[in-house]
């Protein structure tokens, strides 16, 4: 398979996802605008960091539509509350619910994983669900978003991605369910796209040599 081809077969996967909500959570009266909540596998590119988001926003978006990145370095469900991204999440969804529709891509695991995030796994759930449900007040659409795999593998032979996020990819899930809200599976997504392509052309999309966590910008542009 071409290489070239292989970034549009991936974002070709995810229509049928996108395709299946109802006319009435994506509206054609009003453009879009997208706020995007999450971690720095969501933020924009820098030193520490750089996930899908930007390239999601510079690069998909037409007729009119537009969005603001919030996905913050190092942030957990608790912490993006506590330091006050949220709020101005929740903040300019209320200014642009009147011109827009409003969608609010929520996508945590990364650091909420981890055993000093202070967050365990039922704390992790009930703060994603708490997400949604303030976005539903307001009149926003939230859209789950499973964590963006990492690019480690397995000494398997051809070798595979270790599925380090799956307990995350299906609190997140069920927390769409609980709140009636949509997702997108991008864990399973990215984690197939990378079984394809192997280890050598996966790590190409790495912010530096040694993170095969975050994405450089032009493959930001990928899995955006």
């Amino acid at each position: 398979m071409s290489f070239l081809l292989r970034p549009v077969l991936f974002l070709l996967s995810l229509l049928p996802i996108l395709a299946s909500a109802s006319p009435r959570h994506f509206s054609t009266l009003k453009p879009a605008y997208f706020l995007l909540a999450g971690d720095s596998t969501t933020a924009t590119q820098s030193a520490n960091g750089g996930g899908w988001g930007d390239g999601f926003l510079n690069h998909t978006l037409r007729q009119g539509s537009s969005g603001h990145n919030y996905g913050h370095n190092g942030a957990t469900t608790k912490s993006f509350r506590e330091g006050g991204d949220w709020a101005k999440v929740i903040e300019e969804a209320k200014t642009k619910i009147g011109n827009y529709t409003v969608y609010v891509t929520i996508q945590f695991g990364h650091n909420d994983q981890k055993v000093t995030s202070g967050v365990n796994v039922t704390e992790y759930g009930s703060n994603l669900e708490r997400f949604g449900r303030e976005v539903q007040e307001v009149g926003g659409i939230a859209i789950f978003v499973t964590p963006l795999t990492r690019r480690n593998y397995a000494a398997t032979s051809p070798p595979t991605v270790k599925q380090d996020l799956a307990i995350q990819r299906n609190i997140t899930i069920q927390a769409a369910h609980t709140t009636r809200s949509r997702h997108i599976d991008l864990n399973i997504a990215s984690t197939d796209y990378c079984n394809e392509i192997g280890p050598d052309a996966a790590w190409a999309y790495n912010l530096n040599p040694t993170d095969h966590t975050h994405l450089n910008v032009h493959r930001s542009v990928v899995f955006g």
